[in-house]
């Protein structure tokens, strides 16, 4: 009997002086770059940074960002689910292999050229990111959009 109320006591305290009152922030989506390039990819970087105040973690899941460049989707960011850290500032990185040949089309040709000239693209990140805790689901809006350098 008296485990039984100890167990229930210990389980209500921990339950109740936990915070776990609100969802991670996401702060932003930054520091998009080329990684790596040649004649068949073009690897693209980036950091989504969040804030975690809650004593519990949960998981993001990145299924359902698109990329795109000079304005044509070419890619999606698919990663496995990530493990929120408790009470912290944190960062997932989102990387992408795109391969050159689905930047080049009638319709992007003249952005290409202009691209190759300025030595830039214009990356654009567009979706949302998803974050779980027991049972428990809400979603991230990401719309962000920066030029940048290539590298030869």
């Amino acid at each position: 009997m008296f485990k039984r109320f100890l167990m229930f006591f210990l389980t209500f305290t921990v339950l109740f002086n936990c915070s776990v009152t609100e969802k991670p922030e996401f702060l932003k989506l930054d520091n998009i770059q080329v990684v790596d390039s040649n004649s068949k990819n073009i690897t693209l970087k980036a950091d989504a940074f969040f804030l975690n105040k809650n004593d519990v973690g949960g998981t993001l899941k990145t299924d359902d960002l698109k990329v795109y460049i000079n304005d044509l989707q070419v890619a999606s960011v698919i990663s496995d689910e990530f493990d929120v850290p408790k009470r912290e500032n944190f960062t997932i990185p989102l990387t992408v292999n795109v391969p050159t040949d689905s930047i080049v089309s009638d319709k992007n040709l003249g952005s290409l050229l202009s691209s190759l000239l300025s030595q830039s693209l214009k990356v654009h990140y567009n979706g949302e990111i998803k974050y779980k805790i027991m049972g428990y689901s809400s979603t991230y809006t990401v719309d962000e959009i920066q030029n940048v350098k290539l590298k030869f």
